[in-house]
């Protein structure tokens, strides 16, 4: 087998391109590969993992590397089962080195062991994100019309939409193609707005790569089976099925897919309306899950999607079929999460109207969803007005009373009017720097802190991203790269020095599996299995895990992080404290000793706490040599 990345390297300027090698010796993948081009030419990269096209389930995600306009600093993306197609081009990376002097669509093609194909044609991007199926949608189906027939074998695109161009928080979507038919099973590199740079920073608007290239992939099933008898008592089949239950189907709570088990066991965690429930009583918050969740916004989705076994995968054969349908509409936990209960909205039709139009228009959906709360809180406080957002009405938070259908549908409609307003910057609303500088100067304008009101982890200048859903303390971290799962999101009490050492080793575990392409899902095997089958198949298992150490190390020296800039963050950690002592009962005096800090002075007890996670990430990710 090869021990060299191929990276085909192109300006979309001009369309020149050349393919360069690097040797195992530096490079294992596209996370330590990425940062290479990334420094030097500010670069946009595509890369697959040495695993893509081999036996191993889930080792086919597309992971995507550069600077991230959001987050203001190198960063880490990934889609899931678009490196199967890529694999054929026979490369391992991509990487955009310039900018098209127009709105552009990139075609790679190879057939049959010839030279790579690299052209670079313009398209009128805004005419055809209005039309047909409307945003990302309608520009998938353009590029399958127009290039479609050069392929061979069936090709995948990759598109962004209007937010790509508006702001700085725009995803990047791609769909499987099968039989020359598209499918509605979208996958999105999303964090990080990387939609926004490969528009805004290279010109590009859609790329659609394929080829016949067949390289020499591990297919060997049974020296696999071998491997994983010999760690698990296991084939890897069923070790893959043990381990993926929660994203197929938990019998113990009947229902399955991050949506179905994240909202089956929530009770008292539940965030909604942007997470003001952290201020209500246990009671409040565990009526709101039952009555609101679990006997509607969860039984519709239990109702409609499990039971019918409406359910797919990204587009490589895998057992979890992780994508939890309703027709054309993917249910994942953390859209339906802020485009849900976070903007008052607890019913299935209303939550995918809006996350199907915020998906449409090519938003990262977590980001998108949380800047929808935060506008509407806004709406509901009295902070902005109706026409200085440019829409049209108010949020219904009122929980007394409460319509479920018809009040979350309003919530909704409202929502889809705030996109529309971004997109087409009406009032005051301009994010083409982003939400955290655009709040930070029309709070100066009003002597109000908006941003009170947004959580967000702040990064470098002008660097923001929503947190996952959680709340935890981890997803406020302050790491390297956050919006991702390079952080601890355990439910538990964890000692914020403590808490800072975890994160920095789980961001080594989830750079195992980024670098080699590998879906998070099937962790459960693959971040202790994948460095021996490194050792087995080239020799390199010390090397590779050693380069994971100084590849964290890298990451880590260009942390830029910024104490929280926002009061709710305080809010969020001092309230998630307090149901530890209250609700779960936590047993470790620690815990009301940080109560008693946050007591005396919420500000500096807060300070501390990030403080003291930030030691612990420095003095577990210290610059390798």
């Amino acid at each position: 087998m090869d021990m060299f990345q191929r990276v085909l390297l192109v300006d979309p300027a001009t369309g020149f391109y050349k393919i360069k090698k690097y040797g195992f010796e530096r490079y294992f993948g596209p996370v330590d590969l990425g940062l290479h081009p990334a420094a030097e030419q500010h670069s946009l990269n595509f890369g697959a993992g040495v695993f893509a096209g081999s036996v191993f389930p889930g080792s086919n995600r597309l992971v995507v590397t550069g600077f991230s306009p959001c987050w203001q600093g190198y960063y880490i993306s990934s889609m899931g089962g678009a490196a199967l197609v890529f694999d054929n081009l026979g490369i391992n990376m991509l990487s955009l080195v310039g900018k098209a002097p127009v709105p552009s669509v990139l075609c790679l093609n190879r057939n049959h062991g010839e030279e790579i194909e690299v052209e670079v044609v313009p398209v009128d991007a805004e005419g055809i994100w209005s039309s047909g199926r409307t945003g990302v949608y309608a520009l998938t189906d353009r590029v399958y019309e127009m290039f479609g027939g050069r392929y061979e074998n069936d090709p995948r695109i990759l598109a962004a939409g209007p937010a790509a161009l508006h702001t700085d928080m725009g995803g990047i979507m791609s769909v499987p193609i099968s039989k020359g038919k598209i499918s509605h099973v979208d996958t999105w590199a999303g964090r990080g707005g990387f939609g926004s740079a490969m528009v805004q920073d290279h010109g590009i608007v859609a790329i659609i790569y394929g080829g016949t290239l067949v390289d020499e992939d591990f297919r060997d099933r049974k020296v696999a089976d071998a491997w994983f008898q010999n760690k698990y008592q296991l084939r890897l089949a069923h070790k893959d099925l043990e381990v993926t239950t929660k994203y197929r189907y938990d019998e113990k709570l009947e229902t399955g897919g991050t949506f179905g088990v994240n909202y089956a066991g929530m009770g008292g965690r539940i965030l909604a309306f942007n997470y003001r429930t952290i201020f209500w009583s246990e009671e409040e918050r565990q009526a709101l899950h039952k009555n609101f969740v679990l006997d509607h916004y969860l039984k519709q989705f239990n109702e409609e999607t499990i039971r019918n076994k409406h359910q797919a995968n990204c587009g490589e054969p895998c057992v979890a079929v992780c994508k939890k349908m309703n027709g054309i509409y993917k249910k994942d936990y953390e859209p339906y999460q802020t485009m849900g209960p976070l903007c008052g909205i607890f019913d299935q039709r209303a939550a995918e109207k809006l996350n199907h139009y915020c998906d449409a228009m090519g938003f990262d959906a977590i980001s998108g969803g949380g800047v929808l709360a935060w506008l509407m809180d806004l709406l509901d406080a009295q902070l902005l007005t109706p026409e200085e957002l440019g829409v049209t009405r108010l949020p219904r938070w009122q929980v007394a009373g409460f319509d479920l259908v018809v009040d979350s549908l309003h919530n909704a409609e409202l929502g889809c009017e705030l996109i529309e307003a971004i997109l087409e910057r009406r009032g005051i609303l301009d994010f083409r720097e982003g939400v955290r500088k655009w709040s930070r100067i029309h709070s100066r304008v009003r002597e109000t802190a908006l941003h009170d009101r947004l959580v967000y982890v702040a990064f470098n200048r002008r660097g923001w991203m929503v947190p996952n859903q959680y709340w935890v303390s981890g997803v406020l971290a302050p790491m390297a790269i956050m919006g991702k799962y390079y952080m601890i999101y355990s439910y538990d009490f964890i000692p914020p020095r403590t808490l800072g050492r975890m994160c920095a080793e789980r961001m080594k575990k989830e750079l195992i599996l980024d670098n080699l392409g590998t879906c998070r899902f099937h962790r459960g095997w693959a971040e202790e299995m994948l460095p021996e089958v490194m050792g087995s198949l080239y020799g390199c298992k010390e090397s590779f895990l050693r380069s994971i150490d100084v590849l964290a190390s890298r990451l880590n020296s260009r942390n830029s992080p910024i104490f929280w800039e926002s009061e709710r963050n305080i809010d969020y950690l001092h309230t998630f404290l307090k149901r530890k002592q209250q609700i779960d009962d936590a047993q470790d005096p620690r815990v009301g000793e940080w109560l008693e800090k946050f007591d005396r002075d919420k500000l500096e007890a807060a300070r501390e706490f990030w403080y003291q996670i930030l030691m612990g990430i420095d003095e577990s990710l210290r610059e390798f040599f």
